[in-house]
């Protein structure tokens, strides 16, 4: 069993910053991970990307976060942060963890259950 487990979502003013947290727990199973990312919901909107990052650094965000956000990865912990400053209102969306890897001899993609973030006006 994989399971993406995120924290660090809540409430914040405009111009702040939250930063989230998701780590990947494999129990039982041997998960590869080749890429992490972060993507968001809005209420009414489709799941977008956020940002992206493989086990190499290479790194890739959404032209609307680029140089507000920072996405980040500790390998040694499965883990992957985003790092969110300068925060606005039109950011407020559920955001989720995703990690892209094999499991096995197959390719496997997990999602984390998802992380409130509010940004107040």
């Amino acid at each position: 069993q994989v399971q993406l487990v995120e924290s660090g979502g809540g409430l914040v003013q405009a111009g702040g910053s939250l930063r989230l947290s998701c780590a990947a727990l494999a129990s039982g199973v041997i998960f590869i991970i080749d890429a992490m990312g972060w993507y968001r919901q809005a209420p009414g909107k489709l799941r977008e990307l956020v940002a992206t990052i493989t086990s190499g650094g290479s790194t890739n965000y959404a032209d609307s976060v680029r140089g507000r956000f920072t996405i980040s990865r500790d390998n040694a912990k499965n883990t992957v942060y985003l790092q969110m400053n300068s925060l606005k209102p039109e950011d407020t969306a559920v955001y989720y963890c995703s990690a892209k890897g094999t499991l096995y001899s197959d390719s496997a993609y997990y999602w984390g259950q998802g992380t409130q973030v509010t940004v107040s006006s």
